[in-house]
This record gives structure tokens, C-alpha cells and sequence, in this order.
């Protein structure tokens, strides 16, 4: 009697990337503390203006929230490609008259090295992502053959929130992005701002059917609150 052949090996997609860690400066982590508390500021006082005009409300929250986003990728995040996952192990003591190398991941990114990707990662993320998202929140339920500016914005300020900071410190790397969209990546604080934002936009949404013919109802308005609320 011949024995069972053994079970192929299960084929489960390892991810690649390691955890982003903030930047290990003061300002970066006070920042990180400030960030959330500035971003429930800004929908704390727009509120009102949010329940009774939507698309006026959201427009003009773009500008704040872009500024708030960039501001939080700059100074707290590293830069695609600027950071290495495991830190660098010390060598050894060059010999005399020998010139030592300068590490690349040790140098300091200056300035204009992080504002011009974070500039290039907002419009990738207005380009690319925000057509996408709503595209998905239409397939989620959202009207299609009305309302296409609350899709819009609505979408927009999803991606600002979650896909920003994606392009930021991983580019546009097509390993890294099957992980993303297999959900594979370590939770990290740039992944987890990411679930938090696309979790709290769908948990918003819930209570739609309740009152849909009630303006506080809007499925733009209690998304965005998921949005902040998360």
C-alpha cells in the first residue's frame, strides 16, 4: 500500500517590507500627537457648514486638510527609499590612510528631499487614487447618476487621509502596492492610518438607511465623520 503524497506547501503571499517607523526626532513625535487632535479640529468647525452644505463644505477643506497632510508626511515620515528596515550595522574601524565611505541611509534628507516627494505623492494621490476611490465608493452604494461631487470629494478626502502617506514612503514600488492591495503590510503607522481611515468611512456609513431623507443622514456627511472620527 503506497503511502499519501504529501500536501503541496500552501502558497501565502510573505510580505517583503518591513514596518515604517516614525522619524526619530522630537518634533516628529510631538507632531504625531498633534496631527490627529488638529485634523478633529478642522471637522469639529466645519460641522454645520458640512450637514447643510456638503460639496461647498468638503471644497474648501481641501486646501487645510492637504496642508495638514503634507506637514505630518514631511515631518514625521520617512521618504520612499530614505530609510532602511533594519539599521545598519557598524563597520569596522577603517585602516590608516584609508577613507571611510559615507553611509547613504545616515545622511540627512534635507529639506527640499522631502518636499518635493511629498509634493509628487499629493498628486499622485489626487491623479491616481481619487478616480478609484470613487469608483469604489459607487460600488459601495454611493448614487451614480447623481451626487457626483459628494462622490468626488468624498473620495478625495479618503485618499488624502489614507493613500498620501502611502505614496510617501513607499513610491511607487509595484511589489510593495500587491501588498498593500492584498492587505498584506506590517501594521506599521503609516498602514494603520490607512485601515483606520477606510474602516471608519465604512462604519460611518452604517447608519444610512436608517433616515436617508434626514440632511444629517447624507451618506457624504457620516462618511466623512467616520473619516475624522478615525
Amino acid at each position: 500500500m503506497t503511502s499519501p503524497s504529501p500536501l503541496p506547501p500552501s502558497r501565502k503571499l510573505v510580505p517583503t517590507s518591513q514596518p515604517i517607523n516614525t522619524l526619530p526626532t522630537d518634533v516628529a513625535r510631538l507632531y504625531t500627537i498633534i496631527h490627529p487632535l488638529l485634523l478633529l479640529s478642522l471637522y469639529y468647525f466645519t460641522f454645520s457648514s458640512l450637514v447643510s452644505d456638503p460639496v461647498l463644505t468638503l471644497q474648501n477643506a481641501l486646501l487645510p486638510l492637504s496642508v495638514l497632510q503634507l506637514a505630518y508626511v514631511v515631518t514625521c515620515l520617512p521618504t520612499s527609499g530614505s530609510s532602511p528596515a533594519i539599521p545598519p550595522v557598524p563597520s569596522k574601524v577603517a585602516k590608516s590612510g584609508q577613507r571611510k565611505r559615507p553611509n547613504p541611509a545616515k545622511q540627512n534628507v534635507g529639506p527640499g528631499g522631502k518636499v518635493v516627494p511629498a509634493l509628487l505623492s499629493l498628486l499622485l494621490t489626487l491623479l491616481l487614487a481619487s478616480p478609484l476611490f470613487t469608483v469604489i465608493l459607487i460600488l459601495f452604494g454611493a448614487p451614480f447618476t447623481t451626487h457626483f461631487f459628494h462622490n468626488l470629494l468624498c473620495a478625495t478626502h479618503m485618499v488624502l487621509l489614507a493613500v498620501l502617506p502611502l505614496f510617501y514612503v513607499y513610491g511607487v514600488d509595484a511589489k510593495i502596492w500587491r501588498e498593500i492591495t492584498s492587505a498584506s503590510l506590517p501594521f506599521d503607522e503609516v498602514w494603520g492610518g490607512t485601515v483606520g481611515t477606510l474602516v471608519g468611512a465604512w462604519l460611518g456609513a452604517i447608519p444610512i438607511p436608517l433616515d436617508w431623507y434626514v440632511q444629517l443622514f447624507a451618506f457624504v456627511v457620516f462618511a466623512r465623520r467616520g473619516l475624522s472620527g478615525t
